[in-house]
Order: structure tokens, then C-alpha cells, then sequence
């Protein structure tokens, strides 16, 4: 433990359960930690329930600094308002208009909290950047002898995030420290409690800027509406729609023709929404899909094809898969084809594509 003593540490504080435990860990470890919190932006309208961005309030940054001081820390407050308008809602917005599901977790970490957390460990000299992430990384020698950082799945899989952070890459992850990765939620929540740390406790949201009660409204203003027709799987027209981004594959919500219905596919040219309620329904159903925006975080990318287990969603359970590299004649990967073991439902474009073998998060991509 000597030598950490003289390695800072910045370690990205939200005020919330696992980013205090882990800037206490680091602490109890001998590093010098650093506190950092991002102030994102929230969508600025009186239709918004949210008035703040609900992953960083006011509340939230006190008892950040109020724990920093506990534990005698240095504390920043950094203002990303304009650089979250810019990158997540920005993105959020142009995904939606062209009929795709974002997934702003993803990439907000990729191009804004960890590019901005690095910058500024360089700037106050720091070795690491830490976060409260349930995940860990392990070293290891790659064929060439050379020394590879693997992203490992949190050793609590309920509460694993590693979905969340395929598009790391080497760089990062040999300056990237996780404390939480071989801990369980149980075992966080009771060291919180015997060390009489105080955080907030955030509701559940799906989107940290915008309400879920105002996510129409949202909708309505940045994007507006564009109706069109309704029709189940069997062609026989059951309603209207105001527009298809306010819907996703996979949504069952707002769909009330007298039993239940799931969306399972558009057709853009005709501006139609199509809904099963049969979850077999094989049109709801993909056997292969295509992947844009992909990061491998091994350097070493496969170049045959390659069995993975791969999830689409965070919560999805891991299905086995094929993925092949798609190329020019001896040219650069211009994208990959992914061909589950068995058809699967609900696959969302826009949404990313992660792969593992074995506890090893292998990277991923976007569901073109």
C-alpha cells in the first residue's frame, strides 16, 4: 500500500451510494482521492418535472463535498451544462427524428464523464480516475506478449454495468480503477451504513434530463408529431399513431386496443407502426442483425468469425452468438454481422450490441 500513497486519484462523485463508497475505499486503500462532480444539464422547460438533472442535484453535490470534507479531500464541481446539451441531448434528439432508440448512458460515459474526468486528472497531476461503476479490470499478457486490460464483469451480475462501458479502450482502463467490481450492492449498503456515510437516494428514471411523465411532452416540442397508421401483424388497422418516435421496439406501453399489444417493427416509408400480442410472433423476431460504431476493447480485433454471448439491453439475459467481421477485399472492418443461436425479440436499432466470453466484456456496437 506505500506506493499508492503518493498516486491522486480523481474519482467521479455523483453524492449517490456507490461513487461515496468508492471514494472511501480509495482513501481507507492510501491513495489520495479527488472529488470530482459533473453538473449535466436538465431540458429547461416548465413542462419538465425534473428541475434538476436527476444524476446530479444540488443535494447531491452537498453531500459529495460534505463527504470529501469528512474524509479530508479535495473537492471539484465541474459545469458540463453546455458539453451535455451539446453531446447527450443533442444525440438523444437526433436518434429519435431518425426513428432509432438512443442509449445516452453509453454515451455520455464514452464522449463526455470519462473524457471529461481524464482531462482533468491530467491537469491536477492524478495516476487514476475512479467511479462507482460495478465492474473490474484484470491485466493480461495477449499473444504477442504484449499487456492487455480486460473490462470483467462485476462479481454482483445483477448489478454489473459493463454494458455500459464497452466503448472503453486500452488507454483508459490502464488508468482506470473500479473499488466497487468485487462487491456486492448488499455489502456497499452495509459498509455505507457502519461508516455512517450519508447519500442521496435517487429515484428511478430512465432519462436523468427529462421526466418520464414529460418524455411526450419532450417529444412533442424538440421533434413534434407526424401521425400515422397502426396495424397488428395480420394487417387489420386497430389505431393511429402521433408519431413512431414516441415508440420503441419491445414497448407494450400505450398500446391499449383491448388486450395486450408489444411494438415489433415500423415500416418508415409508410410511416406505420406495426404491434403483436403474441411475443412468438415470428416478426417480432431477429435471427441476425448489423452493428455500426463498434469498439473492441481487446487491441487484438478478431479477424474470423467469432462465438460470443451477447446482450442487446442491459438487463437482457446473454444468448449465444456468431460475429463476423464485414470488409472490403483485405480493407478495414466497415461494420459487423451478428447471427444469434436462436431468433430474439425485440431488437432495437439504435440500441448497442454487447459481447462477452466467459466474465470478459469483449466490447461491442450500434444495432444499425
Amino acid at each position: 500500500m506505500e506506493k499508492n500513497k503518493i498516486k491522486k486519484v480523481v474519482v467521479g462523485l455523483s453524492g449517490g451510494l456507490d461513487s461515496s463508497i468508492a471514494l472511501f475505499l480509495l482513501k481507507k486503500q492510501g491513495y489520495q482521492p479527488i472529488g470530482v462532480s459533473l453538473k449535466f444539464s436538465v431540458w429547461p422547460n416548465k413542462k419538465n418535472l425534473c428541475r434538476e438533472n436527476l444524476c446530479c442535484t444540488n443535494e447531491s453535490f452537498n453531500l459529495a463535498r460534505k463527504l470529501c470534507h469528512k474524509l479530508d479531500v479535495p473537492y471539484h464541481l465541474i459545469d458540463c451544462q453546455k458539453e451535455f446539451n451539446k453531446i447527450v441531448i443533442n444525440y438523444f434528439i437526433r436518434e429519435l427524428k431518425a426513428d432509432r432508440t438512443p442509449n445516452p448512458c453509453v454515451v455520455c460515459n464514452q464522449k463526455l464523464r470519462f473524457p471529461k474526468l481524464f482531462q482533468l486528472a491530467r491537469k491536477l497531476g492524478a495516476s487514476y480516475v475512479a467511479t462507482g461503476h460495478y465492474a473490474h479490470i484484470r491485466k493480461k499478457n495477449n499473444e504477442s506478449g504484449i499487456m492487455n486490460y480486460e473490462l470483467w464483469q462485476a462479481r454482483d451480475r445483477n448489478k454489473d454495468q459493463t454494458y455500459f462501458l464497452y466503448t472503453l479502450k486500452q488507454n483508459q482502463l490502464a488508468k482506470l480503477l473500479f473499488p466497487l467490481g468485487k462487491m456486492t450492492k448488499d455489502e456497499v449498503r452495509e459498509m455505507a451504513a457502519k461508516e455512517k456515510i450519508q447519500y442521496t437516494k435517487k429515484e428511478s428514471q430512465d432519462f436523468c434530463f427529462v421526466a418520464n411523465q414529460s418524455l411526450i411532452e419532450f417529444l412533442k416540442i424538440k421533434i413534434g408529431q407526424k401521425p400515422g397508421p397502426i396495424y397488428d401483424t395480420h394487417h387489420n388497422l386497430l389505431g393511429a399513431h402521433q408519431g413512431l418516435h414516441f415508440y420503441t421496439i419491445g414497448q407494450r406501453k400505450g398500446l391499449s386496443f383491448g388486450k395486450k399489444y408489444w411494438v415489433c417493427g415500423v415500416n418508415k416509408k409508410n410511416n406505420t407502426l406495426i404491434i403483436t400480442d403474441n411475443l412468438n410472433d415470428i416478426s417480432g423476431q431477429k435471427k441476425e442483425i448489423f452493428l455500426t460504431n463498434f469498439n473492441f476493447i481487446n487491441s487484438h480485433i478478431p479477424t474470423k468469425p467469432t462465438i460470443a454471448w451477447t446482450k442487446c439491453r442491459s438487463q437482457q439475459k446473454l444468448v449465444k452468438t456468431k460475429i463476423y467481421k464485414i470488409s472490403a477485399k483485405g480493407g478495414p472492418a466497415l461494420g459487423w454481422k451478428v447471427i444469434f443461436d436462436k431468433p430474439q425479440w425485440a431488437i432495437t436499432p439504435g440500441q448497442s450490441c454487447v459481447f462477452y466470453q466467459g466474465k470478459v466484456c469483449l466490447g461491442g456496437g450500434v444495432i444499425k
